[in-house]
């Protein structure tokens, strides 16, 4: 989106449809596999976890709102980045979110499939078969450009949302205060590791800041929004997350991977165990399909910038980037096949994208740490400075930033792109109709 563009959009955004699409952008097929999960890491401490994550997103919000406002472009983060510290770190924050986004065509499709294994009394082996058939229908609607609406999306919140509330009320007769003793067996590093695998739940605060333009009255309907965002979405995940260590929900890979599920099975039945499984296949397919459509227009946007193969621009007839489509949802079936394989877990995956979307926040709150002044600027600092506490908890993970960066670096200096945009179809033809009118000096 360029400037030009977002000047003529007509502001329409209210109150609630703000806080809708807020909700939507951060609520995800993650929250059905993690409680369970950052509970084994922390314990009980896990709450802490999930309140600090929350927060977080407060001055995480604002940085990118103002970010956005200020330099409307689809390019996202790697556009801020690219205008702070130029093209190397452009491209690098746009190949680390590229990267945590194909790595969750993974997990997501596989939280699915453990849901489906376990309501079928399937053998583990199960899980990354159907998460592989969920993943390939994902494929075949995004090739055939199957349009995921505002209000598509609008549900498949409202239906995690739904089995959230479900969880949390059927807890309650489950509760055991005993165990919440003892609060923080790991101590302060299991908070810690338990925060950063928490940003693949909360990765999403910078999405809705390409709208920003699009809000009415936007210096008080989005920071209200934000608030009331930011309140929703913690007292759903505090309380889901207080459910699972409530009712002692987890503690190892079989328990965590679907610990809500088994909530709804020991307090209503294992046919309510079933309804909760194929809600989330219906999520986590809606979600795959949304993050395939998404991030294979990022790849195509990083080709044509000269961040990325030549090949990632190439469009379908149907306008679809086909191959950076199929880059994407390739890397997350290769992830599938090495769970099938090797018995690879989503707990042993997540903290890649987990970390990936760290860095990619971290970036972009220093890019705009250099590029604002004022009030706006020690937001950001703030939002920097709280980024970096959870820094030292990723342990050896960061060597995935690391690495690509390094990768990114090195790759364009060897190509001799250093961030050069690919010409546009329009600009070939007035390069050609310039040729054409001056003689072409080879002929000569």
């Amino acid at each position: 989106m360029t400037t030009e563009t977002s000047s003529r959009v007509q502001p329409h955004i209210g109150l609630g449809q703000g806080v809708a699409l807020y909700t939507c952008a951060i609520l995800g097929a993650g929250v059905l596999v993690l409680p369970g999960q950052v509970a084994t890491l922390a314990g009980p401490a896990s709450l802490i976890a999930w309140l600090i994550s929350a927060l977080l997103g407060i001055p995480l919000a604002f940085t990118f709102a103002r970010l956005a406002s200020r330099f409307p472009d689809a390019g996202g983060v790697a556009s801020y980045a690219e205008r702070a510290f130029g093209p190397v770190a452009g491209a690098t924050a746009g190949w680390w979110y590229f990267i945590a986004v194909a790595v969750g065509q993974t997990i997501v499709p596989l939280t699915a499939g453990y849901y489906l294994a376990a309501a079928l009394s399937l053998p583990p082996f199960a899980a990354p078969v159907f998460g592989l058939v969920i993943l390939a229908l994902a494929v075949a609607a995004a090739l055939a450009d199957v349009a995921i609406g505002a209000r598509v999306q609008m549900g498949l919140a409202i239906g995690v949302a739904m089995i959230l509330v479900t969880v949390v009320i059927v807890s309650l007769g489950q509760f055991d205060p005993a165990a919440f003793a003892p609060f923080a067996p790991a101590g302060i590093a299991g908070v810690g590791q338990a925060v950063v695998v928490l940003f693949f739940a909360f990765a999403g605060w910078e999405a809705i800041a390409h709208l920003s333009a699009e809000f009415r009255d936007v210096r008080t309907t989005l920071p209200r929004a934000t608030l009331l965002t930011v309140l929703i979405v913690t007292v759903l995940y505090l309380s889901v997350a207080t459910a699972v260590v409530g009712t002692g929900t987890y503690g190892g890979a079989a328990v965590d991977r679907i610990s809500l599920g088994l909530i709804v099975e020991t307090g209503w039945g294992i046919a309510a165990a079933a309804v909760v499984a194929v809600a989330a296949v219906v999520i986590c397919t809606g979600t795959t399909l949304a993050f395939a459509q998404s991030v294979s227009r990022l790849g195509f946007s990083l080709a044509q910038r000269g961040w990325a193969p030549r090949s990632l621009a190439v469009l379908d007839r149907r306008g679809v980037p086909a191959v950076s489509l199929l880059t994407v949802t390739g890397i997350g079936a290769a992830g599938l096949i090495g769970c099938a394989v090797f018995g690879w877990g989503a707990e042993d995956l997540v903290f890649i994208p987990a970390v990936l979307v760290l860095a990619t926040y971290l970036i972009g709150t220093a890019a705009a740490m250099r590029t604002f002044t004022g009030r706006a600027r020690l937001v950001a600092v703030l939002a920097f400075s709280l980024l970096l506490i959870a820094v030292p908890f990723a342990g050896w993970h960061l060597l995935v930033p690391v690495g690509l960066f390094a990768v990114v670096a090195v790759g364009l200096r060897v190509r001799g792109l250093r961030g050069r945009r690919l010409p546009t179809r329009r600009l070939q033809m007035r390069r050609a109709r310039r040729l054409g009118s001056q003689g072409d000096p080879q002929a000569e």
